[in-house]
């Protein structure tokens, strides 16, 4: 058995019975998430257990300070980012900002895939979250919401993190990265469905996790999914025979109102103040 299909193998076998190892969600965010249940916290609890993680501490002042957040006054300390994001929105927020965490490896080679699969994931989730800014301007009763697709789109892509971490114990697959490709396209979407359960995270982030690459998924309704896989088609990440077919279907949809939207000042204006906020 060559070493690409017995590293399939054992993925599949510690899928099947459940012993992959998966990845713990960042300290930071669970201490945050378990603060935002609690309700009886305040906003000044709440800054206190961001505060522990200065890394997130500077995240949320630059998301509080961001043109996404539709504020011109800056704020200066880690309360009032807090005040003005909301306890709200702040789970989410503050979980979504932790998730650089998890794509890091002491194995250089391993570190060069995390890193490319973090970027990857960050250019998708930029695209997700204009589009959903747009969609909300003219949905206003949705359910949907800028803190969900802000989360929603850092963890779509959590799958490649366990098959990266075996593949670790296999150097020779890296002489064939197509092979790599190969098995996170066909197990990554399983995986992060499980990580996202096992995070105990609502069913419409499992649902994201694990069936956003697959073209059989589709819901009736507007979901997370459609603004994540908008975002891989305009990346090429979810590759597809015709771009213009298969953003098509989301204008059929009514969550965009014509191809003309992706080379409009606005939406451009709108990515790039979101790709600042994660810079």
């Amino acid at each position: 058995m060559s070493t690409e299909n017995a590293l399939l193998t054992i993925l599949v076998d510690r899928i099947n019975n459940d012993t992959l190892v998966l990845p713990t969600l960042p300290e930071v965010a669970i201490k945050v998430r378990q603060a935002a249940d609690d309700p009886n916290v305040n906003l000044m609890q709440m800054a206190e257990v961001i505060s522990l993680d200065p890394a997130l501490s500077a995240r949320m002042i630059k998301v509080a300070n961001s043109a996404f957040m539709g504020r011109s006054v800056k704020v200066s300390n880690l309360h009032q980012a807090v005040t003005r994001i909301g306890l709200r929105q702040i789970k989410n927020i503050a979980t979504a900002m932790a998730m650089e965490q998890l794509f890091v490896s002491n194995n250089d080679i391993i570190k060069g895939y995390m890193g490319k699969a973090w970027q990857k994931t960050l250019t998708v989730a930029c695209h997700a979250i204009s589009l959903m800014e747009f969609y909300l301007k003219n949905n206003t009763h949705t359910s949907l919401n800028r803190d969900a697709i802000t989360l929603a789109s850092l963890v779509y892509n959590i799958g490649v993190l366990p098959i990266l971490t075996e593949a670790e114990r296999h150097p020779e697959v890296f002489a064939n990265p197509s092979f790599l490709a190969h098995a996170i396209q066909k197990l990554s979407g399983k995986i992060g469905g499980s990580i996202m359960g096992a995070w105990d995270f609502p069913e419409e982030f499992i649902n994201v996790a694990q069936n956003w690459s697959d073209p059989k998924f589709n819901t009736e309704q507007v979901s997370y999914i459609d603004f994540i896989r908008m975002g891989a088609i305009l990346e090429g990440i979810l590759q597809v025979s015709d771009k213009s077919a298969a953003l098509q279907v989301y204008i059929d949809k009514g969550i965009i109102p014509s191809m003309k939207l992706f080379s409009s000042d606005e939406y451009n204006d709108m990515l790039d103040d979101v790709k600042d906020m994660f810079s």
